[in-house]
């Protein structure tokens, strides 16, 4: 936790001043001509004092309540000209790190995030006038953290070993980070968290006698589940120290040191042959470079009468190319690495690097903006006990505007997350089954 707290020392922040400087005044003009630019839903920029309005008449995108859906009205303060310099320099990257610094401010956040969702096109003219020096530091960054096995365990360590106690501040007492299933129902985090790792179970047709592989541990929720409530063996393995003494602690004090084995290895170190594997939100650490690799080498684990599981966030297919290539907040920020598949990634590589086939897709994106949305309020709940656990401002910042940049985008549905289970040549659905593939 320390290298976070050093590398997120923040720089002064001056109170909202004249724009002075030429560069400021440039980076101003250049900033609100985008901002002109974006016609869907209404942002309302406070600065100095000033009030300038953008956008057309708020309208409803694709986030919906209860009543129907929600337009999109968002609030900017300027604090600090500095925001228009980094916006201009490093656009939308450089409005994270303007919000980090405490440049700008909004009273709801996701609204804002929304709100240049909805306008995309003219965020990729703003990101298009990047300086070629900046775009090419990013290709470097991207370059050095690759995928590779050494690299992985580097890059999983700078997420998942910030501390346990700083993850328990905000999930529910399952402690799993990955979208929870609330299918329309008034239910708790925690109940709905169950009810996902329940209907994986059921989809892999889990039983006595089975030996399930999960890649990715998290904090063993998935494992303690399948060997509590469905009697099987479970190999889990993860990279992350931190979770994996976690999870060794957790089988322990559960009793199930017989049913379940927490290993730490890459999934492409792992040897054996599996009746079914599992894998919660891993694919999007894989990266493109490895999509291949990872899908061949789960498919090799598994019997060939074998059944897969995994639940993806995704990137819609006509924007993974251009995605892939560049470097968002994310990758930066909080998954170094990362990489979003698309559903034709995921069936391109299942169809060439395995000799599986798709058997059903779940979509649960909605289910995630309201997993995020709890996350939030819970971690907005607890900010006194992160600032004691040594986290900074920045830090905090940080984590909020992660927060709210995911919630807003599976809200407008940018990204999705579903469950997609696939099956080996020699896998015959048992007709008398409980659970009916969707």
């Amino acid at each position: 936790m320390k290298k976070w707290v050093e590398a997120l020392t923040p720089g002064s922040t001056a109170d909202y001043q004249t724009l002075g400087s030429a560069s400021e005044r440039m980076a101003r003009v250049l900033v609100h001509r985008h901002l002109g630019s974006m016609q869907r839903g209404e942002l309302t920029l406070e600065e100095g004092g000033e009030i300038n309005h953008f956008g057309g008449v708020a309208e409803a995108t694709a986030g919906e309540s209860e009543t129907g859906p929600r337009p999109i009205v968002a609030h900017i303060k300027v604090v600090s000209p500095a925001a228009y310099t980094a916006i201009a320099v490093n656009g939308v990257v450089g409005a994270a790190e303007a919000f980090m610094d405490g440049h700008w401010t909004a009273p709801d956040l996701v609204s804002v995030v929304r709100f240049f969702v909805a306008n995309m096109s003219a965020l990729k003219g703003m990101d298009k006038e990047r300086s070629l020096s900046n775009r090419l530091a990013f290709k470097v960054l991207d370059r050095c953290r690759r995928n590779s096995i050494s690299r992985s365990r580097e890059n999983i360590s700078a997420h998942y070993d910030l501390g346990n106690d700083f993850f328990e501040l905000f999930l529910d007492p399952t402690m799993m980070y990955s979208a929870a299933l609330f299918d329309c129902r008034d239910i708790s985090l925690e109940q709905a968290s169950i009810a996902k790792l329940d209907l994986i179970c059921r989809k892999l047709h889990l039983k006595p006698g089975d030996h399930l592989l999960e890649i990715g541990t998290g904090w063993g929720g998935m494992a303690l589940h399948a060997a509590k409530n469905y009697g099987c063996r479970v190999t889990t393995t993860t990279l992350s120290q931190q979770q994996c003494a976690y999870t060794t602690r957790l089988v322990a004090e559960a009793g199930l040191n017989n049913k379940v084995n927490v290993l730490m290895k890459d999934y492409r170190e792992l040897q054996g042959q599996f009746d079914k594997l599992v894998s919660i939100e891993m694919i999007e650490a894989v990266g493109h470079q490895y999509f291949g690799a990872y899908f061949g080498k789960c498919s090799s684990l598994l019997k060939p009468n074998g059944l897969m599981a995994i639940q993806a966030i995704t990137i819609a297919d006509q924007r993974y190319e251009q995605a892939r290539r560049s470097i968002d907040f994310i990758q930066r920020y909080i998954f170094p690495g990362g990489c979003l598949p698309s559903m034709s990634v995921i069936a391109n590589h299942v169809a060439s690097d395995t000799d599986m086939c798709i058997h059903s897709v779940t979509d649960m994106t909605q289910d995630y903006a309201t997993t995020l949305r709890l996350w939030r309020e819970a971690f907005t709940q607890k900010i006194e006990q992160v600032r004691a656990q040594g986290f900074n401002e920045r830090f905090i910042n940080m984590w909020l505007y992660y927060l709210c940049y995911c919630e807003g985008g599976f809200t407008e549905r940018v990204i999705g997350t579903s469950q997609i289970v696939m099956a080996k040549p020699d896998y015959r659905p048992d007709q008398n089954r409980s659970y009916c593939c969707q």
